[in-house]
């Protein structure tokens, strides 16, 4: 089963040319996955270098949504981490690459795509706006509950699970790019 994954994350590095989690700086851009993230690329264009996100890649092109995301935006993407694909139960993200459950697994990436371009401090004031706590509606139709505490942005979704930003403001030509360390679940 992790075998399987690991193949199919493998191939999507290897089809995409190219190999986002430890922050650093190179050259003013941010570095993500042991790759450098370029505010003139796209997101997709971004997210295929990195090698923390290889599993995100593979199932965004599994459910057909690289079009999309490559396209004018803006987005903000909450882009979980191949450990917070491997945290989910086992077998479940097998059974989401299946062709017959991409309707599901877009419900699922679609959960973590907003449609606007928003930066932390802009979060962080939404969230003082809103008295603590800020709703946000993504394009899947989710609602998310935004929060934070110091400098540390929490995402709870639909189920109650809540991930934390672990790398953020990853700037991109459509919008920005913001790292999880969990998988946002939509509600049943």
């Amino acid at each position: 089963m992790k075998n399987t994954l690991r193949s199919i994350a493998a191939t999507a590095v290897l089809l995409a040319g190219v190999s986002l989690s430890h922050a650093a700086s190179h050259g003013g851009n941010k570095m993500v996955g042991g790759a450098e993230m370029f505010p003139d690329k796209n997101i997709v264009e971004n997210a295929v270098n990195s090698a923390d996100h290889t599993t995100l890649v593979a199932a965004v092109k599994a459910a057909d949504l690289v079009d999309t995301l490559m396209g004018e935006g803006p987005f903000t993407v909450f882009a979980p981490t191949n450990d917070a694909f491997a945290a989910l139960p086992d077998g479940t993200v097998d059974t989401l690459l299946k062709p017959e459950n991409k309707d599901q697994l877009t419900k699922v990436l679609t959960c973590h795509v907003v449609a606007a371009d928003a930066m932390s401090d802009a979060i962080m004031k939404m969230v003082d706006d809103d008295g603590g706590t800020h709703p946000v509606k993504t394009v899947g139709g989710c609602m998310l509950n935004v929060t934070y505490e110091g400098d540390k942005i929490m995402i709870e979704d639909e189920t109650g699970g809540v991930a934390t930003v672990t790398v953020a403001d990853v700037d991109q030509s459509n919008g920005v790019i913001h790292v999880i360390d969990k998988v946002l679940l939509p509600k049943g």
